[in-house]
């Protein structure tokens, strides 16, 4: 039973939020104060599962020992030089990411939206320098339902309205074609276009995941037409899929990875786009930078992120775990929801829009101790950080399959 006090607590915190934060969320009426592991505690006390990750960006887990102590050991040493000056976390970083992803070069940013707009600079960059492209013709081509970020460039391609419409003008230099569709790639590409640009797995769409030849038929297509397959692998990325990367599961290996979210282990924002010199050695000094970027803070957080992952123990235990999801959530076809769709421990799911809207079936989870977040419409998506264990999962299918009961499902 919450108290008044608490309840009042909670009320309070919100409404503080709500008059001087600007509005452009609308989270659940939940206001957290901690976490560990899977689960978060909020101010009135109560605990609830985590199954959303803050979208992959805590995959290790709330409060993780090592990367705590990463952070707090380079607390008190240094957290900012600038790039002005070299520090002596930044070198470890990049060269053990690199190796994680098979490639030469690391360009570290913040955000994943930073993350993408470099890897378009980047992109664009190496087709003037390098294909030949006439200055200011460059084009790229993206894949409708896209998320890749809400900088202006980034939702000049979006065709989501509510990321991009009284937000124009918009930068051009862009085209977008239907997602899974390789052979409308290869129709887009002409002698200008300079890379493919796709989430591996469109996340914010709901967790869409391509049949299993479109990658390795989009890497055939960007070799073939000398153009850069680039994978925004933000989300998807960093153990999530069950592999260290989601092009991983079908033996590609892209030009460029778009990293971030889970590369900051949910302490500090860290982005990166990693490829090979080839590619990133196009940038010359003062062309492109930031000035938090490659920050030692962030470095020596990124490194223990990255020893991590190269033990395969979290890829492991998302692909584990993210069959017992997947066999789960399949069992409830039929009984509430329409559609499933999961790689490692991330799925999509169709609610039968004719019992509820996917906030409503969010509002009543969080009521019954599970936070998840939906999208377009009935869909929810689940993503708890890669250390849930396997009763949790359970119990929060549970859960959702009481709502769904709840709601009047079959």
């Amino acid at each position: 039973m919450i108290s008044v006090d608490s309840a009042t607590l909670t009320d309070r915190a919100i409404a503080r939020e709500e008059e001087h934060a600007a509005h452009n969320y609308h989270p659940l009426p939940i206001v957290v104060e901690s976490g560990d592991g899977a689960w978060v505690t909020a101010v009135d006390g109560r605990r609830y599962l985590d199954c959303l990750a803050a979208y992959s960006a805590v995959n290790f887990g709330h409060s993780n020992p090592v990367l705590l102590d990463a952070a707090r050991a380079q607390l008190g040493r240094i957290t900012l030089t600038s790039r002005a000056f070299h520090n002596d976390q930044l070198g470890p970083f990049v060269e053990a990411l690199a190796a994680l992803a098979g490639k030469e070069m690391v360009l570290p940013m913040n955000t994943g939206a930073e993350a993408v707009e470099s890897g378009i600079k980047v992109a664009r960059a190496w087709g003037y320098r390098v294909k030949g492209v006439a200055d200011g013709m460059a084009n790229i081509v993206v894949a409708d339902g896209n998320f890749h970020g809400r900088t202006i460039s980034i939702v000049s391609f979006s065709d989501d309205a509510s990321a991009r419409d009284g937000f124009g003008p918009f930068t051009p230099g862009f085209r977008s074609v239907p997602y899974g569709d390789p052979a409308a790639i290869e129709a887009a590409i002409d002698e200008n276009t300079v890379a493919v640009l796709l989430e591996p797995i469109q996340g914010e769409a709901g967790i869409i995941v391509p049949p299993a030849s479109y990658l390795p038929a989009v890497r055939d297509i960007c070799t073939s037409h000398n153009v850069l397959m680039i994978a925004d692998e933000i989300q998807s990325g960093l153990g999530r899929t069950g592999t260290t990367f989601a092009c991983d599961r079908v033996g590609v290996v892209p030009d460029l990875y778009l990293l971030g979210k889970a590369l900051g282990g949910g302490i500090v924002p860290v982005s990166a786009v990693v490829g090979n010199a080839d590619i990133l050695g196009v940038l010359r000094p003062g062309e492109h930078g930031s000035t938090f970027g490659g920050n030692p803070l962030a470095a020596a957080v990124g490194s223990a992120v990255v020893a991590m992952l190269a033990t395969g123990e979290y890829q492991r235990l998302a692909d584990a775990r993210g069959s017992l999801l997947a066999a789960r959530l399949e069992a409830l076809l039929g009984h509430g929801v329409l559609a499933v769709r999961t790689a490692g421990l991330w799925a999509g799911i169709d609610i039968d829009p004719a019992l509820a809207t996917g906030r409503e079936v969010c509002e009543r989870l969080m009521e019954r101790g599970v936070l998840a977040k939906d999208t377009h419409g009935s869909t929810i998506r689940l993503a708890p950080p890669l250390v849930v264990s396997e009763a949790d999962l359970d119990w929060a299918v549970d859960q959702l399959a009481a709502v769904l009961q709840e709601l009047g499902a079959a």
